[in-house]
């Protein structure tokens, strides 16, 4: 009788108990990668992002050596914008640069990289004006094969309309630059003027240009039509829940209350500013500005003689400074103005109320100092009544 062939070693261990070799896991695509990756940054996982994309990347160009392909854009840009969210502009200009050589006229990619790297660059001034033009007209190609469709699909007017937001912003980039950087080119002026008008045209209920439109006011001293500028603005979107996507993001929303103080809107600036820290209470600009606008209604009231009302708005300035040099230590934040500016108010706020014993009530609310005392009277008779 024939021998019986024995079986594989590996068979017999695979078999052992009853349970078979593991299979080993599907080595996940680029594409799923990058999806992981975005997912990551959305979640505010940035160093998990950055694993997963660098993955990416290893598939899509095996070697440094390796030619860069239109395969790689996504995942390059994708890293530009983790680098940014990790403080890391020298790498994420890298990233952009490099999708920049792979498509120059953001034929496959379209014009985010350009947009970012007039946001990141170095020299800043025209080199800036010039990404952004460059990434400007990619938008504009866009929105011309967009509207050249003539399709009312939803999805193709939801873009249509993102692209249009875009070109908006990247105008009132421009301007912002002229305003600062090139504020000394003879024609600095007409180039805001023209660059916010334009933004207007392509996003006219976009709170964005409105307020670059006020800082322009500002600076012309046309305090009045910065104001109106300002409170068209902030119609469009403060009657709507925090998450809704018209509310503009917290950073827009931050250099709005800036402009509120300066057209000496502080009572709105604080209406802003109380909103934002409701938001996130983690942000130390929120939190100095709002001790300031706070000093700054208690000036008012105490030359309207309401010293009771600026008292307590002193007392909640200084509660809301002293959160913010919390946070500024607890953050390591540089900012050695902002840092110098809160203890130079804080020292006032002290020499007029006294040493901050740190036990006054969280809750004390200080009046909207646009209200008068009959007001309340009568609002505390109604609830007397209820």
């Amino acid at each position: 009788m024939a021998k019986i062939k024995p079986q594989d070693r590996t068979s017999k261990k695979s078999t052992k108990n009853g349970t078979s070799k593991p299979k080993e896991k599907p080595r996940a695509s680029p594409q799923e990668l990058l999806l992981e990756a975005a997912t990551f940054l959305q979640t505010s996982q940035p160093e998990e992002a950055l694993v997963a994309v660098r993955r990416a990347l290893n598939i899509l160009q095996p070697t440094p050596t390796s030619k860069p392909s239109t395969a790689a854009l996504p995942a390059l840009n994708l890293l530009g914008e983790i680098n940014v969210e990790l403080g890391d502009p020298e790498s994420a200009r890298e990233a952009f640069a490099t999708a920049i050589a792979i498509d120059p006229e953001g034929t496959n990619d379209g014009a985010e990289k350009f947009l970012w790297m007039a946001q990141l660059n170095d020299e800043g001034g025209a080199e800036s004006v010039a990404w952004f033009e460059k990434g400007v007209a990619v938008l504009k190609r866009e929105i011309g094969e967009l509207e050249g469709k003539l399709v009312k699909k939803t999805e193709v007017t939801e873009l249509l309309e993102e692209k249009k937001q875009k070109v908006a912003n990247s105008l009132c980039g421009i301007a912002e630059v002229y305003m600062t950087d090139l504020s000394w080119e003879e024609d600095a002026e007409a180039r805001c003027e023209a660059a916010v008008t334009e933004a207007l045209l392509f996003a006219p209920v976009n709170p964005e240009p409105l307020q670059t439109l006020a800082s322009i006011r500002i600076s012309q001293l046309r305090l009045d039509d910065a104001k109106a500028a300002l409170a068209r603005s902030m119609d469009l979107w403060k009657d709507l829940d925090p998450d809704d996507a018209k509310v503009p993001d917290y950073s827009t929303r931050i250099s709005l209350s800036r402009l509120l103080m300066e057209s000496e809107l502080e009572d709105e600036a604080i209406e802003v500013l109380e909103r934002l820290v409701g938001e996130n209470d983690g942000s130390v600009e929120a939190w100095y500005l709002g001790g300031w606008c706070l000093h700054l209604l208690a000036g008012k009231q105490k030359i309207k003689g309401e010293t009771d009302t600026a008292t307590s708005l002193l007392r909640a300035s200084r509660d809301w400074l002293e959160n913010c040099l919390r946070l500024y230590t607890a953050l390591e934040y540089e900012d050695d103005r902002l840092k110098e500016h809160a203890d130079e108010i804080l020292k006032e706020l002290n020499d007029t109320l006294g040493p901050s014993t740190g036990e006054e009530e969280e809750g004390e609310e200080w009046e909207d100092a646009g209200e008068d005392d009959d007001e309340n009277d009568e609002d505390d008779e109604e609830m007397d009544g209820t």
